[in-house]
């Protein structure tokens, strides 16, 4: 195999709101961190541990507008895409690294009632009723890309 592969797949849920940063010709791109967990039991102790590793996760253009839009902190998401490395000059004058996931698919995995649930958990003065009054469709995948047609799996 003389090829290479640069493909992550993460589930995990949102750390933060999706941070959006405008161009000056129409792009825009959107950040956001999404943890992941690993559980185990460590067999000295019998003790349940966990650990969390955080990823910086960078979605763009329409995407990224439809990650500001329909997800919140706490969310679950899936995102398909490639690891890129970055650098840069800090104001310090030190060198910066850093590591991120630059998004190619993307699905939501809370449903609208779970995150609804977490926007007024977050939001105390929201109101049913103005919520009910709004109601917001998500769209249960949103493509990084352009669909192609829909075929006739029955998935």
């Amino acid at each position: 195999m003389s090829g290479t592969l640069n493909k992550v797949m993460l589930i995990g849920h949102l750390g933060d709101e999706v941070k959006m940063h405008y161009f000056e010709g129409g792009g825009c791109i959107g950040r956001f961190p999404i943890a992941t967990n690993e559980t185990y039991t460590n067999k000295q102790t019998g003790e349940k541990v966990t650990n969390t590793d955080w990823h910086n996760v960078v979605v763009r253009n329409k995407a990224a507008e439809i990650c500001e839009k329909y997800l919140n902190k706490g969310d679950k998401v899936y995102v398909e895409g490639r690891l890129k490395n970055r650098q840069w000059q800090g104001e310090d004058g030190n060198t910066r690294y850093t590591t991120e996931v630059h998004v190619q698919d993307f699905t939501f995995l809370t449903t609208k009632n779970e995150s609804g649930a977490n926007t007024q958990a977050s939001q105390p003065n929201t109101t049913a009723q103005a919520t009910s009054n709004n109601p917001v469709s998500t769209p249960a995948v949103a493509p990084a890309q352009n669909v192609e047609e829909d075929d006739d799996l029955p998935f």
